[in-house]
């Protein structure tokens, strides 16, 4: 082909040339260089997209990252969601959420797999707001925080009252006015506070556990205004609620108007509608009694003229005399009262004293039975008696038991055969130690053995008789 090409004259009459054939070169991909590719592809076409479905497999990890399945009726996408976004959040995902999210489609490099990593989640429906409020209303009530058991009395005299609240607001002012017209002596102890904004919880929690630590005040009133559910959203915060319940102060919820309810109005040991009506409450009973004792001073008032008005007419009916006489009357039945009073606590008294005297000769009597050194003396008596009983039984028991057995003595001596051999009895043995009673059994020249009553005599038969 190079020399076909090479020709002139065959270029010319073809009016072509033949050229080389060239092979395509192959490019080898590492797996981690074609997910890495990948994964920028996809990023670049789907940067930013919003996804409609319901998160299942939820699963919470400890680094604060959130993974879990978005799916629909047909299909289904991982996803991520990372600890910075989560954070964000204004509910907590929970499995069967429907949601609609924003973010980027990806490719997990390490497994090859396409995810979705997420920058925001919405819940469908209701807002993230009310959906927040519902689940830690929920969680709460699960874990008994909403119990009226768990709750704390309020002090019904308070003398000082912790506030925390913004210092720059309306709320302060009504607050400390309503106080001061019912209850002047009551002391307000304001901690300052937002009461909205991200930071406003953990301000408030602050505020809570500052009273319960100097301890200056009887009880805590979280005060604010009304607003809108996003304004009252730190209010419904997990964390204040469960700051509120560690309170060992009583803690009196009045957020918003009358209408509003909050996480911190559930778990609170009170529930104020408004500021003002929480400034009313805690000085209710104050309250109650000036105005029972405003009312008794007038009723007071009133007797007092009236006794006085009837005390004059009645003295300007009566002359002096009969005045006099009537006052002598007077003194007389009285002094008979007292003659009478004076009579009955003399008897009484005599009756007391008597039954006294009684009552002191029986536990003298008692003394006396329960004396311990007549007891004692008894008991060594007794001891003394059976001490001598004891003895007299030791000593017949002893000659019994000698005389008995110098009886057994004797007949064991009258049974014994050296008893036969000290009457002059001989006992004699052959050689093999046998008893002998036969003069028949013996042969002349056999060893014997004699046994008499004091020792033993040895001797040889010579001869033998049956007779």
């Amino acid at each position: 082909m190079d020399a076909l090409s090479k020709s002139p004259g065959l270029t010319g009459q073809l009016g072509f040339t033949f050229e080389e054939a060239k092979t395509p070169q192959r490019r080898i991909w590492k797996v981690s260089e074609l997910a890495a590719e990948l994964r920028l592809e996809v990023e670049r076409a789907f940067s930013d997209m919003w996804i409609e479905g319901e998160i299942c497999d939820l699963r919470p990890a400890a680094s604060g990252h959130v993974y879990f399945t978005l799916k629909d009726e047909s299909a289904q996408l991982s996803a991520v969601l990372f600890r910075r976004q989560a954070l964000l959040l204004r509910f907590r995902p929970e499995d069967g959420l429907h949601i609609l999210l924003r973010g980027k489609l990806s490719v997990y490099e390490q497994r090859g797999q396409m995810q979705i990593v997420a920058e925001h989640l919405e819940p469908m429906g209701a807002g993230s707001l009310q959906l927040a409020f519902e689940q830690v209303k929920r969680q709460l009530q699960r874990e008994g925080l909403f119990d009226s058991e768990r709750k704390q009395p309020l002090p019904s005299f308070p003398r000082c009252v912790g506030i925390v609240t913004s210092p720059s607001g309306a709320v302060i002012r009504d607050f400390v006015n309503i106080v001061t017209r019912r209850h002047a002596t009551l002391q307000v102890l304001v901690y300052p506070a937002l009461v909205q904004g991200e930071s406003a919880a953990t301000e408030v929690a602050a505020g809570i556990a500052w009273f319960n630590r100097t301890q200056e005040v009887d009880m805590i009133v979280l005060a604010r205004g009304g607003g809108s559910l996003e304004d009252l959203a730190p209010f419904n915060s997990e964390s204040l609620a469960r700051a509120i319940t560690a309170s060992h102060l009583p803690v009196v919820s009045a957020i918003g108007h009358e209408t509003d309810f909050t996480i911190a109005d559930f778990v609170a040991d009170l529930r104020a509608p408004t500021p003002s009506a929480a400034a009313e409450l805690i000085t209710a009973a104050q309250h109650k009694v000036e105005e029972r004792l405003e009312q008794l001073t007038q009723r007071l008032d009133r007797s007092t003229r009236y006794a006085l008005m009837q005390a004059r007419e009645r003295y300007a009916q009566l002359s002096a005399p009969a005045a006099f006489a009537r006052m002598r009357d007077d003194l007389n039945l009285r002094q008979q009262r007292l003659d009478e009073l004076f009579f009955r606590m003399e008897s009484a008294w005599r009756s007391q004293l008597q039954a006294a005297a009684q009552r002191l000769q029986h536990l003298t009597s008692s003394v006396l039975r329960n004396d311990v050194s007549h007891r004692i003396l008894l008991v060594r008596e007794r001891i003394d008696a059976l001490s001598a009983r004891l003895l007299r039984a030791s000593s017949s028991l002893a000659n019994s038991r000698r005389a008995g057995f110098e009886a057994l003595e004797k007949q064991l001596l009258s049974f014994s055969p050296l008893g036969v051999l000290n009457r002059g009895y001989a006992l004699v043995y052959d050689e093999s130690g046998a008893l002998l009673r036969n003069a028949a059994d013996v042969e002349p020249g056999q060893l014997l053995s004699i046994r008499l009553a004091h020792g033993t005599v040895r001797s040889r038969v010579v001869k033998t008789s049956s007779e």
